[in-house]
C-alpha cells in the first residue's frame, strides 16, 4: 500500500507559477513510476506528466510540454510538478498517482494503482 498526499495548490494569476508536491509513504518509493493527472469540472481526468522510477525518463501531455516539469526525489519520497506560464484552462484538481504497471512513464489512469486526494489549482484571468 502507498499513501500519497499532495500539497502546493492554490490561486494564481494567468502567467504565474505553482509548484505541486506529493509525499509518498508506505512501500518502496522506487518501485513505482509516478504521475500527475488533473480533472476540471465537468471533464474527464486527463494525463499531465509522468516520471519513471529513477527520474531519468519523463513524459508530458502535449499541452504541458515546455510549461510543466515533473521531478522526483527518491531520498525524500517525493514527486513534484513545477507549473509555469499557467493559463485559466489549467484550472483543475491535480492528482498525484503511483504506478506498479511496469511501464516506464504510464500515461493512462488505469495504469495507476494509488492516488492522492487531489489539490485544487485555480488560474484567474
Amino acid at each position: 500500500q502507498v499513501q500519497l498526499v499532495e500539497s502546493g495548490g492554490g490561486l494564481v494569476q494567468t502567467g504565474g507559477s505553482l509548484r505541486l508536491s506529493c509525499a509518498a509513504s508506505g512501500r518502496t518509493f522506487t518501485s513505482y513510476a509516478m504521475g500527475w493527472f488533473r480533472q476540471a469540472p465537468g471533464k474527464e481526468r486527463e494525463f499531465v506528466a509522468a516520471i519513471n522510477w529513477s527520474g531519468r525518463n519523463t513524459d508530458y501531455a502535449d499541452s504541458m510540454k515546455g510549461r510543466f516539469t515533473i521531478s522526483r526525489d527518491n531520498a525524500e519520497n517525493t514527486v513534484a510538478l513545477q507549473m509555469n506560464s499557467l493559463e485559466p484552462q489549467d484550472t483543475a484538481v491535480y492528482y498525484c498517482a503511483a504506478s506498479a504497471s511496469g511501464v516506464s512513464t504510464p500515461n493512462k489512469s488505469w495504469q495507476y494503482h494509488y492516488w492522492g486526494q487531489g489539490t485544487q489549482v485555480t488560474v484567474s484571468s
